[in-house]
């Protein structure tokens, strides 16, 4: 079976066949999802999907892109939803320097903090979005040590990977990591031992080839846990297993 360990099925575009897809996933092979949360709003979303399928499971937080209007209340939120029975991590968080029309780092910063402070309070996971500010996210993340965390979509070097997985964390790969312009992607998932490797679609983005351009689901993690596979000179079967357990070890099911 396979672990698609971040998928976004509270978006708009799964408005006209969620409840047909969602259903369908273990008959396809999909065995669990987790679905990460960007705002108050989708996170409580999350949660209510988690508590109708039993193979999906919630994180709960506050995006980078979506934390300009933050107020302390918004935590307190994401601290009641995180307590529910099938919150399995503090996500999606982090730092997003990438559009400059998003809120100001600063403000990114402290709303990351606020967050990874929570999942300590609470001994849960972190799923860290990182777009054009590893300096800074590595900076932040070191200043939790024995925090567990995930850096889902990773885009980082060899070397900061290498420095993540010495400090127990886990690196994620989706469908980017299948298109031809991938350099970095493949240089990491070769590096870093299998055990701290999961993989994503990151649903509906970023579908792998050669479906690129139409909208992703979980049906097509497969192609990932193959292109992982092909990169480490082990089957797909082997790669599928590997991720499915490392999937469960991060999230405690």
């Amino acid at each position: 079976m396979l672990f698609d360990t971040h998928a976004h099925y509270d978006d708009d575009q799964f408005d006209g066949d969620r409840e047909t897809l969602l259903t369908s996933l273990p008959e396809q092979g999909v065995g669990l999802v987790v679905n990460p949360g960007c705002t108050v709003a989708s996170s409580r979303t999350a949660v209510e999907l988690a508590r109708r399928f039993p193979h999906v499971y919630a994180a709960v937080g506050i995006h980078p892109e979506n934390c300009g209007d933050f107020r302390p209340e918004d935590l307190d939120a994401i601290r009641a939803l995180a307590r529910e029975d099938k919150a399995v991590a503090i996500g999606e968080i982090g730092l997003d320097y990438y559009w400059p029309e998003n809120p100001p780092r600063p403000l990114q910063q402290q709303v990351l903090r606020s967050q990874l402070a929570l999942a300590r309070e609470l001994s849960l996971p972190v799923i860290i979005h990182d777009r054009d500010a590893h300096a800074d996210t590595m900076a932040i993340v070191r200043e939790f040590p024995g925090l567990r965390g995930v850096f889902h979509c990773f885009a980082g070097s060899v070397e900061m990977a290498r420095e993540l997985v010495d400090m127990g964390w886990y690196l994620s790969f989706n469908g980017a990591a299948t298109f031809k312009n991938a350099r970095k992607a493949p240089e990491v998932i070769r590096a870093v031992p299998m055990e701290r490797l999961m993989i994503e679609t990151d649903a509906p983005y970023l579908t792998p080839v050669p479906y690129r351009g139409r909208r992703n689901d979980s049906t097509y993690v497969h192609l990932v846990a193959e292109k992982i596979a092909q990169l480490r000179d082990m089957t797909p079967a082997a790669a599928e297993q590997a991720t499915w357990e490392n999937g469960k070890r991060f999230f405690g099911i």
